[in-house]
């Protein structure tokens, strides 16, 4: 199982020269990394001008919970697939914040996104730094309806709100902090399903992740990779945060 490294570029960048110069710079500088799946989650706009490959594969920030109908705006699973999108993030703490999604509305998204052959990176996000209860209702609710073998469609992002790129009075949280995460929902996953599906289930990092701190996250933190934001829309750091991790898979 290859450890995934995201980039979720956000509502970035401002135009269609600079997404497609720096996707073209990214989709060079991984070509010949074998070890590490690159993802770039761009916005809706530029998704079908970027083209995936074998060696860098494109997501989609947010989507539906329907394939077609009245919805003004809104942009369906399907869509995404028949461009060629590969991964839909869904839950991200931003939008939760911002546009008050609802965990049920994220669980409408998902059970959509996986009918249509999407994988799903599920953010699962706390407020404080020990995990809590709020993290379980995002995974109980959010998840039900889904069958035990569609968690491999799944990649889980432990995602501490308050250390996220984007948040006041940030902290950077520590590899051990990450590992309480990862371990928590993991948990709760043997709950919800079996403990052989949560001990198989992917788990990945979203929190301020860049070259300088990835290795620590898959090491010591335990996870399969990284959710970076800020970081992603710099193409150089982006490129080196999935050689970070590739190097540290050949010791």
């Amino acid at each position: 199982m290859k450890p995934l490294i995201v980039a979720n570029w956000k509502m970035n960048p401002e135009s269609l020269v600079e997404a497609k110069r720096n996707f073209e710079i990214i989709k060079k500088g991984v070509r010949n990394i074998k070890k590490v799946e690159p993802v770039i989650c761009a916005p809706f706009i530029f998704l079908p001008l970027l083209k995936a490959t074998n060696h860098l594969k494109l997501g989609a920030q947010d989507c539906f919970w329907e394939d077609k109908g009245p919805f003004t705006g809104e942009i369906s699973p399907t869509q995404l697939k028949n461009l060629g999108v590969d991964y839909v993030i869904l839950g991200h703490s931003e939008r939760r914040k911002y546009l008050g999604e609802s965990t049920e509305l994220v669980n409408r998204k998902i059970i959509a996104a996986l009918e249509t052959g999407l994988k799903v990176i599920f953010c699962i996000g706390s407020e404080t730094k020990k995990p809590d209860k709020e993290m379980k209702y995002q995974l109980k609710i959010g998840l039900r309806g889904v069958r035990k073998q569609d968690v491999a469609k799944l990649v889980f992002v432990y995602e501490p709100v308050w250390a996220i790129s984007t948040s006041k009075n940030k902290v950077i949280a520590t590899p051990h902090e990450a590992l309480k995460g990862g371990l928590y929902i993991r948990n709760v996953l043997g709950e919800i399903f079996d403990k052989e599906t949560a001990k198989k289930a992917k788990i990945i990092y979203g929190g301020s992740v860049d070259s300088r701190n990835i290795r620590g996250f898959i090491k010591d933190g335990k996870m399969a990779g990284g959710l970076p934001g800020a970081a992603s829309l710099d193409p150089h750091e982006f490129v080196r945060i999935v050689k970070k991790v590739d190097e540290s898979l050949g010791h």
